[in-house]
């Protein structure tokens, strides 16, 4: 990325009193007008370019002392990533373009790993059967929205939180984040498959599936965040993008980027949340399981391809220098 060539960070110096004092003002400003954004508008998903210019203004509220200069250079460094993300996402809505869903494979693979305990049925099938009654809902629901709507700006907001603090490690974020966008984008055009509620809604599955990954706005209150997410799935999504799951493999992604970074006492408090991204896919019918695994193996392959990657350009400056 170009972005790297820029000149290293200044030193950081520690917070004095009236800038920790701004700081504090600042996102408070910040944290009253995306609330209000959100109760009005809905969560920022529909748009790269509008979710980063939250993370842009969020910059601006953090650093409010420092001069226009230092806040632009956020635009000419995340232009470019959103840029990207926006071709990908309209990409990925003509990705079922080439080739027919694929259907039966999926559930046959949750089957053949649940179904011996789950009545012959896949997960998604079951767990609506015992957790979720039509026209009702419940209070976990709205953690289960939660959770779903978090795929949208917890990895963003990873990214823009390296970006401030280390550019180095942003970078490699960065390349492992684009990287796993361009090995899923792929994988769609060539395998097209359907989530369990498209399953479902063409006969494909005897048992009733709902789509319920928004519903929990209904319980919090947020009636317009439910709606702008449903625009969303109706107009721009892929209906047929199912495998891999890149919800849960940028979850994934972002527990595996810092793995090494923490105490291991503290690993299984990072799996918490891919695991509770697993639950809610296969739970509100958006992905099978078998999704989910081939999500996580697609991080895998990213963090072999890019880290080998980056060792060969490592040597290879070596040599040139």
């Amino acid at each position: 990325m170009t972005t790297l060539k820029t000149p290293p960070d200044t030193p950081a110096i520690p917070p004095t009193p009236e800038i920790r004092k701004r700081r504090i003002v600042g996102m408070l400003i910040w944290a009253v007008v995306f609330s209000v954004g959100v109760y009005f508008v809905g969560v920022p998903t529909s748009d790269p370019l509008i979710a980063f210019g939250w993370l842009w203004l969020a910059t601006i509220a953090w650093r409010n002392y420092e001069p226009w200069r230092t806040h632009l250079r956020f635009l000419r460094d995340w232009l470019p990533v959103a840029m990207l993300l926006v071709i990908y996402n309209v990409s990925r809505s003509f990705a079922d373009d080439l080739f027919a869903p694929h259907v039966m494979p999926l559930i046959d693979a949750d089957r053949w790993m649940f179904g011996w305990f789950m009545d012959g049925q896949v997960p998604t099938t079951w767990l609506q059967q015992h957790l979720y009654e039509p026209g009702v809902t419940p209070w976990w629901l709205a953690v289960v929205t939660v959770v779903y709507a978090s795929h949208f700006l917890t990895v963003p907001t990873i990214a823009v939180i390296l970006w401030m603090r280390n550019r180095a490690t942003w970078g490699r974020f960065m390349r492992r984040w684009i990287t796993l966008c361009v090995f899923g984008l792929i994988t769609y055009f060539l395998y097209p498959a359907a989530p369990p509620w498209w399953a479902y809604q063409y006969g494909h599955l005897p048992e009733q599936v709902v789509r319920i990954s928004t519903k929990g706005w209904d319980v919090i209150g947020l009636h317009g965040a439910g709606n702008t997410l449903n625009a969303l799935q109706v107009s721009q999504s892929n209906p047929v993008a199912a495998m891999p799951s890149l919800h849960t493999a940028w979850a994934m992604l972002a527990v595996a980027f810092f793995l090494p970074m923490v105490a291991r006492k503290w690993w299984p408090l990072l799996f918490a949340y891919p695991l509770a991204m697993t639950f809610t896919l296969v739970y509100t019918g958006e992905h099978y399981v078998i999704d989910v695994l081939v999500g996580w193996a697609y991080v895998a392959l990213v963090f072999v391809v890019v880290g080998a990657a980056e060792r060969w350009w490592e040597a290879r400056r070596r040599t040139l220098g």
